[in-house]
């Protein structure tokens, strides 16, 4: 099968969440693609991969602004974003605490829009970007235990779709991509059941594994996708086909 292997070299990128998961996965395989990589989380990896790590809490707004005016000053520049910080507190809306809910809204969403209007001021001087955030097919359906998670992340597809529309005269896009259930070590701890459940919603017949989420991501940012703006692909196997 062929593949697609677009190449970023010269270019900067940032990556949020990119410690784990589909934030790894896909700093990871920007940096592989010739991107300079600067990766934020609370939490780095042992093999850092080609990827410089920055100590950055998204939900803190002074602490994103620093941080990107670091990796600024640093590269003079930057070309693309990857929004893939995110957590979870799963409970039964009626049992959530108010933390619960407050602090996946404040990571998920408002450090997204905080991360988001950063690097909106910087690509319109610049006079183009390309901007990817990592949804979930549960911020298009809702999913029971997860009130607070789809929510936010109902509301990154929104402000996916807003951002778009202001920031495509500029020249920059905006997309998200929407994860059904992934092999990560978050979905490794869940229930056998719950995981039983998820492969047998899709058409495929098995769970993805973040290549396979950030391999759409550095489609949607590369040129390959240069009249791709405002849109939300689902990697999810078919769990909502």
């Amino acid at each position: 099968m062929g593949r697609l292997t677009p190449s970023f070299t010269g270019e900067v990128a940032i990556v949020t969440g990119a410690g784990s998961g589909i934030g790894r996965s896909t700093a990871s395989a920007l940096a592989a693609s010739g991107a300079c990589v600067h990766g934020f989380d609370l939490h780095f990896p042992d093999d850092e991969c080609g990827v410089r790590f920055h100590e950055v809490d998204v939900s803190n707004r002074e602490s994103v602004r620093k941080a990107i005016a670091e990796v600024v000053e640093e590269e003079g520049k930057l070309d693309h974003l990857v929004q893939a910080a995110g957590i979870v507190r799963d409970r039964a809306l009626w049992k959530l605490e108010p933390e619960e809910w407050s602090s996946v809204l404040d990571v998920n969403l408002s450090g997204a829009f905080w991360m988001l209007q950063e690097a909106a001021r910087l690509m319109r001087g610049a006079g183009g970007g390309s901007i990817v955030h990592v949804a979930s097919i549960n911020g298009m359906r809702g999913k029971f235990g997860q009130a607070n998670y789809a929510a936010s992340k109902a509301g990154l597809i929104g402000l996916t779709r807003a951002a778009a529309r202001e920031l495509g005269p500029k020249g920059i896009r905006v997309n998200a991509v929407a994860p059904g259930m992934i092999e990560t070590a978050m979905t490794a701890a869940l229930p056998e059941a719950v995981r039983a459940k998820a492969v047998a919603e899709t058409s495929l017949g098995r769970l993805g594994g973040p290549e396979q989420v950030s391999s759409a991501i550095l489609f949607l940012l590369s040129d390959a996708a240069a009249h791709i703006t405002g849109e939300i692909i689902r990697v999810d196997g078919g769990q909502m086909s």
